[in-house]
């Protein structure tokens, strides 16, 4: 299946779907249940699912960082860890880790569904779809900034190891304080990068007029209307029996 063979508009009621009933449920089995729909769905699509995991490898880890932070702070349940009197761990608490680890997965695999569509293809998608031409160029143009922020801040690490600095050699806190230090000329990068942006549309006339044409204009095929007759009907028996 090419990666264009389904509207953007299809793609977008699936991770719809997917992110609605991953916030719905709170037990394990069924996030794990929709987390392997997930999977099957981006793989379906020719996502590039085993590249975009390798990326968001240091996000997997705070994820888990996360959880495991989460579950150490809720008490309730059978302790598993203890130190004294003090319950470290629970048996509720790692549970709710899991559910929380779980449920950001599934919104993170529904975003690279998302992905196979180029982003002019979602923004024309969001606009046949009802949603004023401003909210849909303001998403396409944060999923287009996102990775330039990566990358600056990739460029700007690499260039403190250059110096001999060596961030995984460094305690926590002189860590912190490097990590501030980056900030300030990324926030100021961005604040230049918004103006340039905010420049280059009012000289385009950006909402000069109500209405906006397209040259490109989608079309739903009749896969389209099954997979989003499939994708709902089966969310619909999901909820019924679970």
């Amino acid at each position: 299946m090419k990666n264009n063979s389904l509207d953007p508009r299809t793609k977008l009621v699936m991770v719809l779907v997917l992110s609605t009933l991953a916030l719905i449920y709170n037990s394990l089995f069924s996030l794990a249940m929709i987390l392997a729909a997930a999977v099957l769905i981006a793989l379906a699509l020719s996502s590039n699912l085993i590249s975009m995991l390798a990326r968001l490898k240091k996000l997997i880890g705070g994820m888990i960082a996360i959880g495991v932070a989460q579950s150490i702070f809720i008490k309730s349940g059978n302790p598993i860890i203890t130190i004294g009197s003090l319950a470290l761990l629970t048996d509720y608490g790692l549970a709710k880790a899991l559910e929380f680890i779980l449920r950001l997965g599934i919104i993170i695999i529904s975003s690279v569904i998302i992905t196979t569509s180029s982003s002019r293809e979602v923004v024309q998608g969001l606009v046949q779809m009802k949603v004023p031409y401003e909210i849909a160029f303001m998403v396409s143009t944060a999923v287009r900034f996102l990775p330039l922020f990566r990358e600056e801040m990739t460029d700007m690490v690499t260039a403190l190891q250059l110096r001999g600095i060596d961030l995984k050699k460094i305690r926590l806190r002189e860590k912190l304080k490097i990590y501030k230090y980056l900030l300030l000329p990324i926030t100021t990068n961005a604040i230049l990068r918004a103006r340039e942006l905010a420049t280059a549309m009012e000289m385009r006339a950006f909402r000069a007029y109500p209405h906006r044409t397209s040259y490109r204009v989608l079309e739903m095929k009749m896969k389209d209307y099954l997979f989003i007759s499939t994708s709902l009907i089966a969310a619909l028996a999901f909820i019924i029996l679970l």
